[in-house]
């Protein structure tokens, strides 16, 4: 049931091909890192799963066969606009609809943490990449140690943390990528956490991020404690004290069968 004090905040609607860009934004000199190291001209087929809008997949050259998985149709049409190449199915990471050993290379995108078996998302991932080819999580958050300052913005970042966990979200999962790849049996290449994601955001990022966090809190707080929250926000981003930190990890490695 909406709270009465949040009117507003309840009908606001997201533009999730805007976020998911913005994501992508976030991670691009990475994927470019590993793109490069892994060498993608001597790739056949590529698979996002939880390929969302086609904000990573539509950066992708497209010499090769393109593929993305999401479990939500409506987001796979739009997908299909923006990556008109791509071979588009709708399906759950817990149990991919492809046969085994099909991708040189398979990757995800903040999408870990939204999973209810962040383990059997990777062992899916791997048993559809060929041996000694390349699984890869881009970005995996933990806001459970996120970092606000202003000291009043703190409780702001635990509403959404809250909010995350209620949505079905596992918020602190970055923390646990490394170990989830290697319990899967994904020999780890690099994995560590991604330098300044979003800490120097623009205007527009701004109002991108504020967009998340008034869908997130929804009937959750009101919408006058919200707008309390984002003044304080906009004052300390104009005095230049605003800190934003949510750690965010990547991980990549090989599939080793043997």
């Amino acid at each position: 049931m909406k709270s009465k004090g949040a009117p507003l905040s309840a009908i606001v609607k997201m533009d999730w091909h805007t976020r998911y860009t913005q994501q992508a934004k976030w991670t691009r000199d990475l994927r470019a890192y590993i793109f490069n190291k892994i060498d993608l001209n001597d790739m056949h087929r590529v698979l996002e799963v939880g390929c969302g809008t086609g904000a990573i997949l539509s950066e992708l050259p497209t010499q090769f066969s393109l593929n993305g998985l999401d479990i939500d149709p409506d987001t796979l049409t739009q997908c299909q606009v923006h990556v008109p190449s791509a071979v588009l199915t709708c399906g759950d990471a817990l149990k991919l609809p492809y046969p085994d050993n099909l991708f040189d290379a398979a990757y995800c995108h903040f999408l870990l943490l939204w999973v209810k078996d962040p383990m059997q998302a990777l062992l899916e991932m791997k048993r559809v990449t060929k041996d000694n080819g390349y699984i890869i999580a881009f970005a995996e958050p933990d806001y459970e140690n996120r970092i606000d300052t202003p000291e009043e913005l703190a409780q702001l970042g635990k509403w959404q943390t809250a909010s995350l966990r209620k949505q079905g979200a596992d918020p602190g999962f970055g923390t646990r990528l490394a170990e989830s790849f290697f319990r899967a049996g994904i020999r780890i290449i690099e994995t560590g956490p991604i330098q300044n994601v979003g800490n120097e955001a623009s205007l527009d990022d701004w109002e991108i991020e504020w967009k998340v966090i008034e869908s997130d809190l929804a009937g959750m707080v009101t919408e006058a404690d919200i707008q309390k929250m984002k003044h304080i926000d906009s004052a300390a981003r104009e005095r230049g004290d605003r800190v934003l930190n949510v750690q965010t990890y990547f991980a990549w490695g090989i599939n080793k069968s043997r």
